[in-house]
């Protein structure tokens, strides 16, 4: 576009700024006012939820916000007001207004409708929009809906049992009527999870009376395994006694109630519980096991007492020389009689604390026999015990070796290796040998036991 020289002079020496009067004081006071309220009108804007894209948005002078002439001039008045804000410091009268600072904002009006950077400071919409560091004013999106029926109770049966298998909350409570409660078991019992199983279960425990559960367990077995078990962790021996009663199931019954001697700490009182297990149906070979154990207490109760004084009185020497480090109460067979073999070796077979009487009631084998008593009679260096326990068993194993019959017997008893005795007047077939070397043995011996076992046989044709 082509000026005259005139137009160019008269372009370069005007200007829009007027010369400061006092008149002029509201002007500029008011331009200050807008100026903030337009910046401000910005944040209005950001918050206001309505769409209104489709207004069109004109500046102070009229002219359509974002078009070519406005940010022209947008440039112009910031340049310009830099200039007015030098002027402005040089009156102290209106000192206050012109240091009133600039909100400071990367983003202009132009380029935020338009989409267009500003070289050097501003950013697009994208570029906003996508910097983290700037405030969101971006309304939360809501969550799908169905997110929030994970608390509604719409849930069908078989929809509850697949969103506690993932492991979501999900109430059982709209599950009321007994119908409903048996459904939601079998679709648990159809997915094959144990802890949505047992979930289930324990709704329904908690829910139902013992009878009903109990009824509609009876013929749904693997929710009842899964019912056992659980009542078996937590420990609800009563409910788990009412269960076996209702089934009939006896011998669980017993072995359930035998269990409870475990939380009976007391030696007395748990020798009584015992007593009161041994009249339980339990099969033929857990009766003799029961009996042992009430037994095996029973003798533990009196060793321990007589034991307890005799260390407390000092005049024994082996409980002088070897203090007892702990009580032999509810200790194993096997260890009781390692301590028996420690302390009470030599005692007579009459007395509850005898190795021998031990071995007999309890039946125990010879070969373990024989192994504890090494162990024990090794640890107290009694070497003369272990030497004598060495040699019977060597002996038998040897003297068994003997063809000659009276050779075997004259030194089987001369060593007193009692079992080749009985077995070689056993094969002999001699009755009346027999019943001479019975009185050779001690009384209530196993060995008494075995050879009166042999006579009271109706299979041996003695020969006398």
């Amino acid at each position: 576009m082509n000026r005259t020289k005139g137009d160019e002079e008269e372009y370069w020496n005007s200007s829009k700024f007027k010369a400061f009067t006092f008149d002029d004081e509201d002007d500029e006071l008011s331009q200050l006012k807008e100026s903030k309220r337009a910046v401000n009108s910005l944040r209005d804007f950001v918050d206001d939820d309505d769409d209104d894209d489709d207004l069109e948005r004109v500046s102070w002078s009229g002219e359509p916000v974002g078009s070519i002439s406005w940010s022209i001039k947008e440039t112009a008045s910031n340049s310009g007001s830099n200039h007015e804000r030098e002027q402005l410091k040089n009156r102290n009268s209106f000192s206050s207004y012109a240091q009133l600072p600039k909100p400071a904002s990367t983003y202009s009006l132009s380029s935020f409708f338009r989409g267009r950077t500003r070289p050097g400071s501003f950013q697009s919409l994208s570029d906003a929009l996508s910097d983290t560091s700037a405030k969101s004013y971006a309304p939360e999106l809501g969550r799908p809906k169905g997110e929030y029926r994970d608390y509604s109770n719409d849930w069908s049966p078989s929809d509850t049992v697949r969103r506690l298998r993932k492991g979501k909350v999900c109430s059982l409570e709209r599950f009321r009527s007994l119908q409903d409660k048996l459904q939601l078991l079998e679709e648990a019992v159809s997915m094959h999870d144990g802890n949505v199983i047992t979930a289930v279960l324990i709704f329904l425990k908690r829910t139902l009376s013992k009878e009903i559960l109990f009824r509609e367990l009876e013929v749904r077995q693997v929710a009842l395994r899964h019912l056992i078990h659980f009542l078996k962790e937590i420990g609800d021996q009563k409910l788990l006694l009412d269960l076996f009663r209702f089934l009939d199931r006896t011998e669980e019954l017993a072995l359930t109630h035998y269990r409870e001697h475990l939380n009976i700490q007391d030696p007395e009182k748990r020798k009584e519980f015992l007593k009161t297990c041994i009249g339980l149906p339990f099969s033929a070979e857990d009766s003799a096991h029961i009996q042992d154990h009430y037994t095996l207490l029973e003798r533990q109760i009196i060793i321990e007492a007589n034991d307890r004084h005799l260390e407390s009185a000092g005049q024994t020497e082996i409980f002088r020389k070897h203090p007892r480090k702990a009580s032999i109460l509810n200790m194993p067979l096997v260890t009781t009689l390692f301590y028996s073999c420690f302390y009470h070796y030599t005692e007579a077979e009459g007395t509850f604390s005898s190795p021998v009487n031990l071995k007999k009631t309890f039946k125990i084998p010879e070969k373990q026999y024989v192994l504890t008593a090494l162990a024990a009679r090794a640890k107290l260096r009694a070497w003369h015990d272990v030497d004598a326990l060495f040699t019977t068993k060597i002996l038998q194993e040897y003297v068994n070796l003997v063809e000659d019959v009276d050779t075997k017997l004259n030194l089987a008893t001369k060593f007193k290796c009692h079992d080749v005795v009985i077995d070689t007047c056993r094969d002999l077939k001699d009755r009346q040998q027999l019943l001479v070397y019975r009185s050779k043995v001690d009384k209530g011996s196993a060995e008494e036991e075995k050879i009166d076992t042999i006579l009271n046989s109706s299979q041996i044709r003695w020969k006398n």
